[in-house]
């Protein structure tokens, strides 16, 4: 009898796990699944049926939603591309620092204990055409003769939003690739220096693979992130605009389920944007394996 209480002990130590996965991920991701295939309105909930893939017809006929899936793309390639170049040089220079290393690797982490939130107003004041820091600064250096309304233009704001997601988030990056320049072996390093291998030639040809994995790791990250943190971003520096300039799916699903209370057609948006992300997380883990390998 005390055999087989050891014996299922472990899955009673489990079950709560389970439960709170099943409660807080499964049922919602299913019952989100279910509302995607009816009519569902918050106004109109009466008028439920069921209507099979039509939401996602009408989804991938929607003009504003490609606009969205445009501006998530192009957000996060250059988000994560220019984050991984700064972070990858940041854990350089910190790396080679001599001295007060702790306290630089302290004082270039702060930006990202803010919350998304906290960043997304800082940068809002900042860009601001009336009052903020930017347009008085180049005022006041003669470069721009009026204030320019950064969050305003649809060719500025989403650089505007770019710019404040890598302040946020390339501390990220440079603590995981300064991780990993500390735990490289030294004998490939040493070897390339007898053979007479240039600073450019150790880090392209040594330093450079080795770190593939770890780069990965952190491109895989961040791609996944990006989208999260841009929808607090986005949606206190421009809330989707100017004319959808900054809009991406997040906030377009936001806007579609909360503000028009079309929730099916929300969930719809939502789950075309999961099976991208994650078709695009499994690609990024295969490359990550293939270099393993």
């Amino acid at each position: 009898m005390r055999m087989r209480g050891e014996r299922y002990f472990p899955y009673v130590l489990i079950l709560p796990s389970v439960v709170g996965t099943f409660l807080l991920i499964v049922f919602p991701l299913v019952y989100s699944f279910f509302l995607s295939l009816t009519s569902f309105h918050l106004l109109k909930a009466q008028s439920l049926r069921f209507i099979g893939f039509h939401n996602y017809w009408e989804v991938l006929h929607d003009p504003a939603f490609w606009v969205a899936l445009k501006n998530s793309l192009l957000f996060m390639v250059v988000v994560v591309n220019v984050e991984l170049v700064l972070g990858l040089l940041v854990a350089l220079l910190l790396n080679r620092a001599s001295g007060g290393q702790g306290i630089l690797r302290t004082l270039f982490m702060i930006p990202m204990m803010f919350p998304p939130i906290l960043v997304g107003l800082q940068f809002r004041w900042f860009f601001n055409d009336q009052f903020g820091l930017l347009n008085n600064v180049l005022l006041s250096l003669g470069i721009i003769d009026r204030p320019i309304g950064w969050l305003v233009r649809t060719n500025t704001a989403m650089p505007a939003v770019m710019f404040a997601d890598i302040w946020q988030n390339t501390p990220f990056t440079a603590v995981i690739f300064l991780a990993g320049l500390l735990s490289l072996p030294i004998e490939p390093l040493e070897a390339a220096l007898v053979d007479g291998a240039s600073p450019w030639q150790r880090f392209r040809y040594v330093i450079l693979p080795m770190l593939r994995p770890l780069i990965l790791i952190a491109m895989t990250i961040r791609s996944l992130d990006a989208g999260r943190k841009a929808f607090d971003l986005i949606m206190l520096m421009t809330g989707g605009g100017p004319a959808y300039a900054t809009e991406i799916l997040g906030t377009y699903t936001f806007r579609r389920a909360i503000v028009d209370y079309q929730f099916a057609y929300g969930a719809a948006i939502s789950f075309i944007d999961m099976v991208l992300t994650v078709g695009f997380a499994v690609y990024l883990y295969r490359q990550l394996l293939r270099g393993r390998t």
